[in-house]
């Protein structure tokens, strides 16, 4: 096939640059297909009327990524991104009659409402990441060589806790990086903490009622709630959650996210983590869910332990997922149960096949064990730190107005208006420069529970520093 690279050599960006976006995007966007071959090194060279080196720079780059594949004596190839990472969307234009319509929560959009979502510029979600760094090459030299050991085993049905090479994997990288105390037979596997929460669910019993932070993540409410667990919203305040509110309250569990609270990015500190632990430990069949999300994300100080380990009675269910600190296509979550629980679990819970595939499960235990995981999660910290010191260098000239919060973990940071403009106003205009920011009330259990909100939320894991600089660039516009 013939490459039609435009190139600007009056720009500052090198050619070897420019050639290798370009290549990468039209796979992405499907418009070179798998297996498509590309012209060699020395003929892209020829007709880009650039050296051979330069063309040679960007497909070594390439296949690195593992966009390209070399095959020897034959040329380069176009990868199969096929669940691994989703396609660029392509531009769709709105319809002229659409109505405008501001989303302040995290809500489950719409084809309509991605319509909508095009209309901006730049998308400060909280919920991206950075797909740019996934490790595909890597991923993809793993994932041949599980297939190519030819385990029959690994296409039967499997342990329903998950396949004990990942558990042990689990095991020794919590204990190392979280400081979590459990033994293999503690862990459980599944597809995304929403299983697992229903699985837990079952094992409190569903007329267990359950306190959670408000301010949270709305979506463990809608599975706790909507397997009809009754809700307990708590407050939050500097030290995070509020357990004087569970006084007097018949309540069995409280879910919480210590080490970087969501949304707020509140740090509980350890004498609020002793009083919930105390709080816990005070009756039997008390527990504490601890969601330690994002943990892996802190760019001050030392990492923050987690709750688990402090734990000294058996009340701490721990639970963590691989969505931000690999990718949310991976789908594998894990959950940790104290002894009283995993006994429940072994009597009711066992019966349940896992709910992940065993390829998959061989694979990802192939990344951590291999130190490919640690590696990934090294890298991706000096890249969000990057995007991190970017964002908050770019909003300073807006700190005489807003309070920022929650920086120094995370993926997210937190805008409070000084002069308490109502929060819908301060999306508007942000919309009205394209640029879409998130109101903090959209996080509340309950719309109601949100009043006189000047909050909003920025998320940068998903943007490129250039598209952060543009954004901030046009929301100080809009809220000048």
């Amino acid at each position: 096939m013939e490459l039609i690279v435009p190139l600007n050599v009056q720009g500052g960006r090198p050619l070897y640059e420019q050639i290798y976006q370009y290549i990468k995007d039209e796979i992405r966007k499907g418009n070179i297909r798998p297996e498509k071959q590309l012209p060699s090194s020395r003929e892209l060279a020829k007709s880009l009327k650039v050296s051979r080196s330069t063309t040679q720079l960007a497909y070594e780059q390439l296949v690195s990524e593992g966009y390209l594949e070399a095959v020897p004596r034959k040329g380069y190839f176009a990868a199969s991104l096929d669940g691994i990472f989703p396609p660029m969307a392509q531009s769709v234009a709105a319809r002229p009659d659409q109505k405008k319509e501001l989303s302040l929560g995290m809500e489950k959009e719409s084809v309509r409402g991605q319509l909508f979502r095009e209309k901006f510029e730049v998308d400060f979600s909280p919920r991206g990441i950075d797909l740019e760094g996934f490790p595909y090459a890597t991923w993809r030299k793993i994932s041949r060589s599980v297939l190519k050991e030819e385990d029959r085993e690994l296409f039967l049905k499997g342990e329903p806790q998950g396949d004990l090479i990942l558990r042990e994997a689990i095991r020794e990288y919590l204990h190392a990086a979280r400081g979590v105390n459990c033994d293999v037979s503690q862990i459980i596997i599944g597809a995304g903490n929403e299983y697992l929460l229903m699985l837990l669910s079952q094992l409190i019993g569903r007329d267990a009622v359950i306190a959670m932070e408000n301010p949270t993540y709305r979506q463990a409410y809608r599975v706790l709630s909507g397997v009809g667990h009754k809700v307990l919203p708590v407050g939050i305040d500097k030290n995070g959650f509020c357990v004087k509110e569970l006084e007097g309250q018949d309540v069995q569990a409280a879910y919480v996210m210590p080490s970087h609270q969501f949304p707020t990015g509140t740090v509980m500190p350890v004498r609020r983590r002793q009083e919930l632990l105390f709080w816990a430990g005070e009756q039997p069949g008390r527990y504490l869910i601890e969601d330690d999300y994002d943990s892996e994300f802190r760019y001050k100080g030392k990492p923050i332990p987690a709750l688990q380990g402090m734990d000294q009675n058996g009340c701490v269910i721990y639970m963590g997922t691989f969505s931000k600190a690999i990718a949310p296509a991976i789908r594998v979550g894990y959950m940790v149960l104290p002894e009283a629980l995993l006994s429940v679990y072994l009597a009711k819970g066992r019966f349940y096949s896992s709910t992940v595939s065993r390829v998959d499960q061989r694979i990802l235990a192939k990344f951590i064990s291999g130190g490919y995981f640690e590696r990934h999660l090294n890298r991706m910290r000096e890249i969000y730190k990057g995007k991190h010191d970017v964002l908050l260098g770019e909003l300073k000239p807006l700190e005489k107005r807003f309070e920022i919060t929650g920086e120094f973990a995370g993926l997210h940071v937190l805008l409070k208006d000084r002069k308490k403009e109502p929060e819908q106003q301060l999306l508007e205009k942000a919309a009205e420069k394209k640029v879409r920011v998130y109101g903090l009330s959209g996080f509340y259990m309950e719309r109601a529970q949100a009043k006189e909100m000047s909050t909003i939320v920025l998320g940068y894991a998903g943007l490129t520093e250039e598209e952060i600089r543009k954004g901030v660039d046009l929301l100080r516009k809009a809220l000048e």
